[in-house]
């Protein structure tokens, strides 16, 4: 009877074995193909004056990218602050102080809520919220929509890093007199940091590449990004919309490819230079 429950679970531990690494394979996949057919239809694109020239209507020579990748710049650095400091504090109060378990409770399933939640969703939100109000669009209100996004994934990020600290550590302090807000910020913060900073860098690379939340918010535009708070903003994502959907030349359709290139490449490099910098060294016991 034994060995019949120990052949079965053998069995179902290799059936769920193959699945997984099956799943892994098709995921690692589909990424490699779509990264070779962006790496092959945008590396024609690639040029000196791609990256330094901004866009131009069809037709004008001398087109490239700058003024977007500075908008997506401002539009993401803008939302990385409005985000960021109130995402901590949240993330502290769910990890530190438990006193209301209800409460707390409710704002982690809120988050999750949140995380999941369609991007275009929080596009149409800001765009009731700001630009119908304003009577413009702009790259502030694309901050403030990237920044609805940011807010759980850092909120979350910094709750489970701080949980990853030993509460022995809380104990010392405390015992040595230092009150319990010192403790979370100069103690257990600090422990907690590199995760802390990943935290903010994924969910930096997660929102860089959105494009729904853009195009009710920031639109785009062909000039220099000088009104971030008065007027459209170029940036990357509906830049790539704009050439590769909305255009029927085919000049247009490979300056889009090439960058998306250039936001695909971004985004690798900040996901995975996140990982090495911040990886914890592991020394052998």
């Amino acid at each position: 009877m034994k060995k019949k429950k120990l052949f079965w679970r053998k069995l179902a531990n290799h059936i769920f074995r193959f699945f997984s690494l099956l799943a892994v394979l098709l995921a690692a996949t589909a990424m490699l193909v779509i990264v070779t057919h962006v790496i092959r239809a945008g590396s024609k694109s690639l040029s000196l004056g791609f990256f330094l020239n901004p866009s131009k209507p069809y037709g004008m020579p001398d087109r490239g990218i700058a003024n977007a990748m500075l908008g997506s710049i401002m539009i993401t650095l803008g939302a990385a602050l409005l985000a960021t400091p109130p995402a901590i504090c949240a993330g502290i109060c769910l990890s530190e102080f438990r006193d209301h378990p209800k409460i707390t409770a409710t704002l982690r399933f809120s988050a999750n809520v949140m995380m999941g939640m369609p991007s275009v969703l929080v596009g149409l939100f800001v765009y009731t919220l700001i630009v119908v109000p304003s009577g413009h669009f702009s790259g502030f209100a694309g901050s403030v929509a990237l920044a609805i996004i940011m807010f759980p994934v850092v909120m979350r990020t910094t709750e489970d890093m701080l949980d990853m600290v030993p509460y022995a550590l809380r104990e010392a302090s405390l015992a040595i007199g230092m009150t319990r807000t010192r403790t979370t910020l100069r103690i257990i913060c600090r422990s907690a940091r590199k995760g802390l900073i990943t935290g903010i860098l994924l969910a930096l690379a997660r929102v860089s590449g959105e494009t729904a939340p853009l195009l009710f918010t920031a639109l785009f535009a062909d000039s220099w990004p000088k009104d971030y708070f008065s007027g459209p903003t170029p940036n990357m994502p509906v830049l790539i919309t704009e050439y590769s959907t909305n255009s029927p030349f085919e000049a247009m359709h490979q300056a889009g490819w090439g960058a998306a290139l250039v936001i695909t490449v971004l985004v690798l490099a900040l996901n995975i230079g996140t990982r090495i910098l911040f990886r914890e060294k592991r020394h052998a016991s």
